[in-house]
């Protein structure tokens, strides 16, 4: 297992659509799982896509830490691999929320996203996933799944009255948290 770099907002590799995934269950893929996972343990991340670390691949991992530094006021998320996913809302309620991002670190933002919706997709040995969620749990999938459209939390934002460095907003969350 390897921490790999986390790719900044700007570099261009972010803002590729990602390719989708035809095989499961392979020693490259759960390699590549694997230091997904410690590179989203090492910054106490709620979620990393594949091409956050440059890898352009329709994977997101989120999940499974029980008390995040980073959001300690948010409910326990199941950890999940989440491959070739594909979202539908549910209705057309909106709820706004702060956001952070590995990518984009030591600034928060109000982001809106879908209340509710229903996620599927595959697991790493290729079986299925079918979820229907709401509120953190939600927001956190719509997030991670953006990276892999190539959009970044800050082009979602509508008000950047509701935009800044999380050291400012959030004095209480050490901003090196958010790195």
């Amino acid at each position: 297992m390897t921490i790999r770099e986390i790719l900044k907002m700007g570099d261009p590799h972010l803002l590729r659509i990602a390719e989708p995934i035809t095989t499961f269950d392979t020693p490259e893929l759960h390699a590549l799982i694997a230091d997904m996972r410690e590179t989203m343990a090492s910054v106490n991340g709620a979620g990393l896509a594949a091409p956050q670390i440059g890898v352009n691949l329709q994977l997101v991992i989120f999940g499974g830490v029980s008390v995040n530094p980073r959001y300690p006021d948010r409910p326990v998320v199941p950890a999940t691999v989440l491959i070739n996913p594909v979202i539908t809302r549910i209705g057309d309620t909106e709820e706004f929320d702060w956001e952070g991002c590995l990518s984009v670190p030591g600034l928060r933002g109000e982001v809106p996203r879908w209340a509710h919706i229903r996620y599927t997709g595959m697991d790493e040995y290729g079986q299925a996933i079918d979820r229907t969620v709401d509120g953190f749990h939600a927001r956190v999938v719509q997030h991670e799944c953006d990276h892999l459209i190539g959009k970044l939390y800050p082009m979602r934002v509508r008000d950047f009255t509701k935009f800044g460095y999380t050291e400012i907003i959030f004095p209480g969350i050490n901003a090196a948290e958010d790195d």
